[in-house]
């Protein structure tokens, strides 16, 4: 009973979030937004008894990521920043809203032609040594490939950032 009120109560705070997120006009208050977002579901994994997940989560996405969107909003002039409210059109919300509407439309066929929601869900727990040889593994449908090239994709945009700041400093001199 407690697990379920816990995991309402982290299921509010994420899609209000995410929600406030998306909808706010303010760049660094969507940023925050976000991070409030990725905290959420670490506690979603730590609900679990994911520790390493959650604790990954923690430091790689909402600790990582968060840093290097903040990073880069602050490289952005501040004079581009400086009163920069887009207004939706409303035709352009209107588009957005179908294209969700069929996107989960899609999303809801797919489980129902695949029997996903009819299945019953094994009660086997998996156990976190499988958990972590899946994310570090690198055998097939393991994950440390991709994480190195995220990394170095990652490295690559924060060194493009700085060429593009210290090029804008030398512009003005």
């Amino acid at each position: 009973m407690a697990n379920t009120v816990m995991f309402i109560i982290l299921a509010v705070f994420i899609i209000g979030s995410a929600l406030m997120c998306v909808t706010t006009t303010r760049i660094m208050r969507a940023a925050t937004f976000m991070l409030f977002v990725l905290f959420g579901v670490a506690g979603i994994y730590f609900l679990l008894d994911y520790t390493y997940l959650g604790a990954a989560q923690i430091s790689v996405y909402a600790g990582g990521v968060t840093m290097i969107y903040v990073f880069a909003i602050q490289l952005v002039s501040k004079r581009t920043l400086q009163g920069l409210e887009e207004r939706v059109k409303s035709s352009k919300m209107i588009g957005g809203g179908l294209a969700a509407l069929a996107g989960l439309v899609v999303v809801g066929l797919i489980l129902l032609k695949t029997g996903f929601v009819t299945q019953e869900i094994a009660n086997v727990e998996v156990p976190m040594k499988e958990i972590g040889m899946a994310l570090v593994g690198s055998e097939k449908y393991q994950y440390v490939l991709p994480f190195e090239f995220i990394s170095v994709f990652l490295l690559a945009c924060i060194i493009g950032g700085l060429v593009v700041a210290r090029k804008e400093k030398e512009d003005k001199v």
